[in-house]
């Protein structure tokens, strides 16, 4: 079969590599669509830290071409989406039903081959039908997920208002999800000017550039001088990750959905914000809870096809998967901007 196989740190070709063969607990999807996600970039492009040859790709959706013997709640030709993270089942997080925090977890798309390619091998315990969903933007259900497990997770209250930092997918994301849960207001911020745009139509009440505004000074003028409720940092970038903390209220919440990049050194006043103000910092990692995969995937499916959350305006290019060194040359070199970027299979 064709994928693209990623053989060292910024080396991914494509090309052919054998077929993967069916267990008895598994199912072979063929992938019709694969996004690139915010943290496929860094590891492939500049940090690749797992077996290689490797085929990457998290995000990803396709058909069911093939079930094991044991597998009955699946049949051939079902559109279904891979949940990727294949926890031990036997550590005390799973055993409480914390599977993100698994200690021994498998990756799909990184210890184990991925949705770079025509084929993919997944146990069927890892997969949920797509029902009306088109299998593209199915593709999008895992960080829809992601930002709803952060949602959840930091429970806002209805009439609160919220900041979020950073305006990539999962900021976009995690904006609709706030909105369907009764947050007031909304305050995007972003140092992209169409991503900031993208937010407004999908119902951020104010936007800031951080490289023409004062971050904090425009949020507490916004809010009044108190803060927000809660602030939700998606960027992954250590001045967000540092600005949550001064722009939050007394006894306000902030989460963390961002990867770190590099150490983040906290000024005093930041710092002295997280006990000073009491605040509550809450991360969330992956997107699964007991029974898994959990609430967020759930709702992810439910809510895409009720139509209540946007997906395909978070979508701003599509590469054929034999285009995917130019989709990495794209990335890398900066030569556009870009949101959601899929992989289409041909």
């Amino acid at each position: 079969m064709k994928a693209a196989v990623i053989y060292g740190t910024g080396d991914i070709r494509y090309g052919d590599i054998t077929d993967p063969e069916c267990g008895i607990d598994d199912v072979i999807i063929k992938v019709s669509a694969c996004g690139i996600c915010g943290s496929d970039s860094p590891r492939i492009l500049q940090n690749w830290k797992y077996p290689v040859p490797g085929v990457p790709g998290h995000e990803f959706a396709g058909t069911i071409v093939e079930t094991g013997a044991n597998v009955k709640e699946f049949s051939v030709d079902e559109a279904v989406v891979a949940q990727p993270l294949i926890p031990c089942g036997e550590c005390i997080n799973c055993k409480s039903g914390f599977y993100s925090v698994c200690d021994d977890i498998t990756m799909l798309g990184a210890d184990v081959p991925g949705g770079y390619a025509q084929y993919v091998k997944v146990p069927a315990a890892n997969v949920l039908r797509t029902g009306s969903i088109e299998l593209q933007k199915a593709a999008l259900i895992e960080p829809c997920a992601v930002a709803a497990y952060g949602v959840l997770g930091i429970a806002p209250k209805m009439g609160d208002t919220v900041a979020i930092l950073g305006m990539g997918t999962i900021g976009q994301l995690v904006l609709q999800w706030c909105k369907i849960y009764g947050v007031r207001r909304i305050i995007a911020v972003d140092i992209s000017e169409r991503k900031l745009a993208e937010a407004k139509a999908l119902g951020a009440d104010y936007c800031i550039n951080g490289l023409k505004t004062d971050v904090e000074k425009e949020i507490l003028e916004l809010t009044g001088g108190v803060g927000v409720d809660i602030s939700m940092e998606t960027a992954g970038s250590k001045i967000t990750q540092e600005q949550c903390l001064v722009v939050t209220k007394k006894r306000g919440k902030v989460g963390y959905l961002g990867i770190a990049r590099s150490d983040i050194l906290l000024k005093e006043k930041s710092f002295e914000s997280i006990f000073r103000h009491e605040l509550t910092l809450k991360g969330f990692w992956n997107s699964y809870s007991a029974p898994f995969p959990g609430a967020a995937w759930e709702k992810s499916i439910e809510y895409i096809q009720d139509g209540r959350i946007e997906l395909e305006k978070l979508i701003s290019h599509r590469f054929a998967l034999s285009e995917v060194e130019a989709a990495f040359s794209m990335i890398k070199g900066r030569k556009e901007e870009y949101n959601k970027i899929l992989l289409v299979v041909e």
